[in-house]
């Protein structure tokens, strides 16, 4: 059974999401998302400074069976990515909603609707 912390919003296609003190938004992969993956093997993230357009790609996570691209839940700006997924992808498969979070962004608008609270993403998983 995947983690669904309550604290999160989550995307159609297994995002998470997490509001920050600072007024940043930190992105990641979900437990269930990586488990759907297998093991993780490249990770390509964008650049500080990257503008992001809701709903649309703003990263790619490859396991050994796949690639997807991760959606941007918000239009924004990545304020910082984590090279720690970059040199070793398999944190992603290890601690999903920890050190295996992608980027964090500096957003200019609402989280994008069709983003669930925890009930209704793992309603969405079951």
């Amino acid at each position: 059974m995947s983690t669904v912390p309550q604290n999160l919003k989550y995307g159609p296609s297994h995002e998470w999401v997490r509001a920050e003190a600072d007024g940043t938004l930190t992105l990641g992969v979900t437990d269930h998302g990586q488990s759907l993956l297998g093991d993780l093997v490249f990770v390509q993230l964008p650049e500080p400074g990257s503008a992001l357009v809701a709903g649309q790609p703003c990263a790619v996570v490859e396991s050994v069976k796949s690639a997807s691209d991760v959606l941007s839940p918000v239009n924004g700006e990545v304020v910082e990515l984590n090279s720690a997924v970059v040199d070793s992808p398999e944190t992603v498969n290890d601690d999903a909603f920890g050190g295996g979070w992608l980027v964090r962004i500096r957003p200019s608008g609402e989280i994008a609707a069709d983003w669930m609270d925890a009930a209704a993403y793992s309603e969405s998983i079951a």
